[in-house]
């Protein structure tokens, strides 16, 4: 099934639906909850579609495949390499990159993100399905020469819109083989696929549930294929993920 978060014209309160063709089924509740189906369905060019979720957290695994690791100049890490992005990085499919003053080199990350769907701790890696809800597509938007100034990455992954996550999370899919490409401005960037992941979802939401408690509406992003670059003001950057959807962004000036 395909879960929007939309809002309704002349409404304050975001709600979830159902997407189902061109129509969505509104439901009252979280769709890792109880929903309530109201019995109205809308057409979707009628909503405004938000991000999928804002979640408590969204905790990213770097160099989690060979060729980007390579790309950056670095070795495959002995142990899973993670870092927090906070919930004031995520936009929504068609929202705007903001590229702040301090960069003046901004890269674009296509990542497959998995929506965590109950409370997750110490989760072993056979059971790493079950707090799994679904999935949708990231961009691990990165202010690059800020990252290599600091020596770490939190201030280079932590600008508000930093984080375009949607365009709806697909709970009915497998992760371990799915197309993902970038392109800017209709041109291919990056074009891989998720078998390539040097560690697969279900080991890396196991791990992260040794380290924190997962919650409900959290995202992990799960690494970047190879082929990452500049973004700049008056680009269009699409991440398209396999079985999900395309998530497209406008890049523009703060």
């Amino acid at each position: 099934m395909r879960f929007v978060r939309v809002m309704i014209p002349n409404t304050e309160t975001p709600v979830y639906g159902v997407l189902e063709g061109t129509q969505v089924a509104l439901f009252r509740g979280l769709p890792w909850g109880e929903p309530e189906f109201v019995g109205v369905a809308v057409e979707l060019d009628e909503l405004k579609v938000l991000a999928p979720t804002i979640p408590s957290k969204i905790i990213c695994v770097g160099k989690n495949y060979a060729e980007h690791a390579a790309e950056m100049n670095s070795s495959v890490p002995d142990e899973p390499v993670i870092f927090l992005k906070p919930n004031t990085t995520v936009i929504a499919d068609l929202d705007p990159i903001v590229l702040p003053a301090q960069s003046q080199e901004v890269h674009y990350e296509a990542e497959l993100a998995v929506v965590i769907g109950a409370v997750a701790k110490d989760v072993p890696v056979e059971r790493a399905g079950e707090v799994i809800f679904g999935y949708t597509c990231a961009n691990d938007v990165t202010a690059r020469d800020l990252q290599a100034k600091d020596k770490q990455w939190t201030r280079a992954k932590s600008f508000d819109t930093f984080c375009p996550l949607g365009p709806w999370i697909e709970t009915e899919l497998d992760p371990s083989t799915l197309a993902i490409s970038c392109e800017v401005n209709d041109e291919v960037k990056q074009s891989s696929n998720t078998k390539e992941m040097i560690r697969g979802v279900h080991e890396m939401v196991s791990w992260i549930s040794q380290v924190m408690t997962l919650i409900p509406g959290d995202v992990i992003l799960t690494g970047t294929p190879a082929g990452v670059g500049p973004i700049v003001a008056g680009d269009s950057v699409s991440v398209t993920i396999q079985g999900i959807g395309t998530l497209t962004n406008p890049v523009i000036a703060r």
